[in-house]
């Protein structure tokens, strides 16, 4: 093991240690709990590493353990909001861990994937338009979809990962040499799936999905073709479509009111941004300290607004961190594509890594008002079972293309 892998393992161990420990302390009587969990998740980051770099040695050494610091810290701010969500976090993160060995340990290589390009399209075209049809209006969104009364799952997380998976597959053949409509004609169907796929979020009022969705097709359409003209070309559909929605959808001309203005009913409509804000100022550089502040205040502190907790309790210089815990995450993602000769990895590789960024970037962007908010989680972070499953899924194919790299 190289010192600065093992260095991060240290890191990833106190800091675990140091947050859960400081749980317990604050609690009255000691909350051994917290204690318990603490101790949980150091075991299962330590066998779980030791596991992929004792028979998988050859594979990128950080996606995990970066992915591991993420978990830690949210699942740490979630026990501090709602400790009954923490333990079942818990749970979801360790059959996030076992989902992303099982994917290293199982799936095929790469090379004998690329050629189910058609399992992958009946696997989108069956998530994507499911919960319009099936699902449940939860907070103004229509993206939900429960069986019985316990399990529910949003399809478009699983969605988004089928779809990367497809566009891989389908254009990692395209060719460069073409001219005029024989070059088109290549994207037709690929560019057809993405705009009926981002149709369906819009249609559910899930505007942040979309826009990951934009962001990641986007990402893989340039790296596949290496044409800005594409790009520019997309963009400016994207904004014409975003016109015409703005003026046929009643939501989305609330979702960007709201962002323009949200101090025109701060205890109305308004009222998430704006208690977000405060939570956030309210922390200053470095925080009130864990357990010292009010982030309860902020709704859905847990789920969309945890970055805002984070920053309120730990400080803006501590937000930061894991803003660079992020952007360290794309880069290693970005680093799988560039060590494989596998058109169909490079695309998949940079397609998840967009993916894990987009959504990061979005809920972020949303909670300091620099775009309309969108209800979506933060990747490791944020409480959510379907959302920390598919994320697994995607490093763990991450994970595999390393390998194989």
């Amino acid at each position: 093991m190289r010192k600065d892998e093992k260095k991060l393992l240290i890191i990833s161990y106190v800091l675990c240690i140091a947050l859960f420990g400081n749980l317990a302390i604050i609690g009255n009587p000691v909350d051994k709990r917290a204690l318990i969990m603490g101790v949980v998740l150091c075991l299962v980051i330590g066998y779980s590493h030791f596991v992929i770099r004792r028979f998988y040695p050859d594979g990128d050494k950080f996606l995990l353990i970066f992915a591991s610091i993420l978990s830690i810290i949210g699942i740490a701010m979630i026990y501090r909001l709602e400790p009954s969500t923490a333990i079942k976090q818990v749970v979801w993160f360790i059959l996030g861990v076992i989902i992303y060995i099982l994917i290293v340990v199982l799936l095929p290589e790469m090379r004998v994937l690329s050629k189910f390009k058609y399992i992958y399209l009946g696997f989108t075209a069956f998530f994507m338009p499911l919960a319009l049809i099936f699902g449940t209006e939860i907070n103004g969104s229509k993206n939900w979809v429960f069986i019985g009364d316990i399990i529910g799952f949003q399809p478009s997380e699983f969605g988004k990962i089928t779809l990367v998976l497809y566009l891989g597959a389908a254009l990692m053949n395209f060719d460069n040499t073409k001219k005029g409509i024989a070059h088109i004609k290549e994207l037709i169907i690929p560019a057809f799936v993405v705009m009926a796929s981002i149709g369906c979020l819009v249609l559910q009022r899930d505007l942040g999905s979309a826009l990951i969705f934009f962001g990641v097709s986007l990402s893989v359409l340039y790296v596949s073709t290496s044409k800005k003209k594409y790009v520019f070309t997309c963009i400016g559909l994207f904004s014409i479509g975003a016109s015409v929605a703005y003026k046929l959808f009643g939501h989305v001309r609330q979702r960007v009111s709201i962002w323009m203005n949200p101090w025109q009913d701060p205890s109305g409509d308004g009222f998430q941004i704006v208690e977000g804000l405060y939570s956030i100022s309210s922390g200053g550089m470095l925080g009130t300290g864990l357990g010292q502040g009010y982030p309860s205040f902020v709704p859905f502190a847990s789920t969309d607004y945890i970055f805002a907790a984070i920053c309120e309790e730990f400080g803006m210089v501590f937000g930061i961190g894991v803003l660079i815990l992020f952007f360290l995450l794309f880069y290693r993602g970005v680093r799988v594509a560039f060590i494989t000769d596998n058109k169909f990895s490079q695309i998949v590789a940079v397609g998840l890594s967009s993916m894990i960024a987009c959504q990061a970037l979005v809920i972020i962007g949303g909670i300091f008002s620099i775009i309309p908010l969108t209800g979506i989680t933060l990747p490791f972070v944020s409480a959510g079972g379907s959302s920390i499953l598919s994320t697994f899924f995607a490093l763990g194919i991450l994970q595999k293309i390393s390998e194989e790299g």
